[in-house]
């Protein structure tokens, strides 16, 4: 009977309530929505209560609230959990930073040093920029914690458990042992026995063993560009093996020298260089593996005598090369556009264009010095990390995409775009932080004219959805920078690009200047020969696009 009343008294409830039915259905379903997704829809409710509160927050700002965020959130990212990053150090932060310590080796007192600050800050900084190191630790034991270790060694110089190495290998050799068969399919011993992959030579004279490792043999694409693989020559110095990088292929010891730590590639002719010379009285003998060659020992190549430089006072010309260099300077490039927009007047317009390789020109220079801006001011942000750092990480960006940058000319666009996005799920990192470090390296590949770098940073741009940076590859092949150059591939990228923005997207690029997208379509279509004749401007001055660099 009671059972009976009990259901009677809840249907009558809910028939009552009919009304706000739907609103009930609406929060289950958000509810239901919001577990499966992580908890998506509760930190957007607390994003729109934080822009409530905003006028509120602002009067209990200060700058210890503001390093106290800092500091959570980067113990948070690297596994210790300080909970909501709210400027607050309460009693779960303070467990968290005694987790800190106990991991560093600090004392454990909750309360943190400003050295044990600064460093737990700064390596959460560079740690957002990326590279292989971080995808490593990402992908060992104990995750991104161990990148602390890591570093922290690599600050005060202390070996660690694994100082003796691989058959008693120095640490640093074996740390790259290491770090090579991360990314290949060999594991590291099989990677030393394999003929070719480490050398060993007394390179600086002090009668200890340097080291030489030839990536190539690992058959890891991650290491080499289309001609050159990395190779690592670690030279021995009272503190340790320094390690050097450089890019080459089919070296061996006798292809560097060494003063104390530092090492460099010596100057060896080409194979197949030395043409055949008019005899000689007698042959000089082979230089050795190695050596320089002196330019009186080789006979110069039959040539057609100069004509008599007549008029010119004796002045001796310098030959023209003949063959033009095959790594042209994108900066050397868009000084020349540079000049020649400011001697015509201004930029092209769509009504003005008579050159549509120019106009493209001017609008490639444009966006490489955009995304130096943009790229100047993130790196900005990050605390306690040298742009050598940054540019030591960004490096990897050539070698890790150079799969993708060796199929822009042959495969189109949405080919290679696919290809990238595979890529991208399978790098262990998260789109934001992919998209934060692939803007900060194309400042740092176009500031140092480092066309692999810049490049793959782009391509990673579109591969994390950002289509308007497709317009960066289009201009890399419509030019002829990085890649061969190829108006017909250009198309793809190019129309990859308009569509995005067309479709709304957010202008990567000088976004104040409307026109930029119909003026990119009608130049990329001029390039294959289907420009219609443009109208003739009525002035032939234009505004110079502007944009803050704040």
């Amino acid at each position: 009977m009671f059972s009976h009343s009990l259901k009677t008294t809840l249907a009558a409830s809910f028939l009552l309530t009919s009304g706000t039915a739907p609103a009930m259905a609406d929060n289950l379903g958000a509810a239901l929505v919001g577990s499966i997704i992580g908890g998506v829809i509760v930190n957007e409710a607390n994003k729109n209560r934080a822009r409530k509160q905003t006028v509120t927050r602002q009067k209990t700002y200060s700058p210890a609230r503001a390093q106290n965020r800092e500091t959570q959130t980067a113990l948070n990212y690297f596994g210790f959990p300080a909970g909501t990053p709210d400027g607050v150090m309460g009693r779960k932060s303070r467990s968290a930073i005694a987790q800190y310590q106990g991991h560093m080796g600090f004392p454990a007192t909750g309360e943190l040093t400003p050295y044990e600050r600064d460093f737990l800050v700064s390596s959460y900084s560079r740690a957002q920029i990326g590279g292989p190191q971080v995808i490593k630790a990402m992908q060992g034991p104990t995750g991104v914690r161990g990148l602390l270790l890591t570093w922290r060694d690599e600050a005060t110089g202390v070996r660690s458990a694994s100082s003796g190495g691989y058959g008693g290998l120095p640490f640093e050799v074996s740390e790259a042992v290491d770090e090579i068969a991360a990314s290949a399919d060999p594991s590291a011993e099989q990677l030393l026995q394999r003929s070719g992959f480490m050398q060993l030579a007394d390179l600086n004279g002090d009668g200890k063993n340097d080291y030489m490792i030839d990536t190539s043999v690992s058959g890891s694409s991650f290491w080499c560009g289309a001609s050159h693989c990395s190779v690592m020559v670690f030279a021995s110095t009272p503190q340790g093996y320094q390690r050097n990088d450089f890019m080459a292929r089919g070296v061996t010891t006798a292809s560097f020298s060494c003063h104390q730590g530092v090492c460099r590639m010596t100057d060896t002719p080409a194979a197949g260089s030395v043409q055949a010379a008019a005899p000689t009285p007698a042959p000089a003998p082979a230089p050795a593996p190695g050596a320089t060659v002196l330019a009186s020992t080789v006979a110069p190549a039959p040539a057609p005598a100069p004509a008599p430089a007549q008029g010119l006072a004796g002045i001796q010309l310098f030959e023209q090369p003949a063959d033009a260099p095959t790594l042209a300077s994108l900066t050397s490039h868009c000084s020349k556009v540079s000049l020649l927009t400011s001697s015509n007047g201004g930029y092209m317009t769509v009504a003005d264009m008579r050159d549509p390789e120019l106009a493209l020109g001017e609008q490639f220079c444009l966006a490489r010095s955009y995304a130096i801006n943009s790229g100047e001011a993130l790196v900005a942000k990050i605390n306690g990390v040298t742009q050598a750092q940054v540019d030591s990480q960004c490096d990897a960006f050539g070698p890790a995409v150079q799969p993708y940058l060796a199929k822009l000319g042959s495969d189109g666009a949405e080919a290679v775009i696919s290809d990238v996005q595979k890529f991208v799920l399978q790098s262990n990192m998260s789109i934001d932080q992919l998209a934060n470090t692939a803007g900060i390296c194309l400042f740092s590949g176009y500031r140092r004219d480092n066309m692999d770098v810049a490049l793959g940073a782009a391509l990673i741009m579109v591969g994390v959805g950002q289509g308007p940076y497709a317009e960066l590859v289009g201009h890399h092949l419509a030019q002829g920078f990085g890649v061969v150059k190829s108006a017909d591939k250009a198309q793809g990228w190019y129309e990859t690009a308009i569509s995005a923005l067309e479709a709304g997207a957010t202008p990567a690029f000088a976004p104040g200047q409307p026109e930029r997208v119909a003026l990119i379509k009608a130049a990329s279509t001029g390039l294959v020969g289907g420009l219609a004749q443009p109208v003739p401007a009525a002035s032939t001055a234009s505004a110079l696009p502007t944009f803050s660099t704040d």
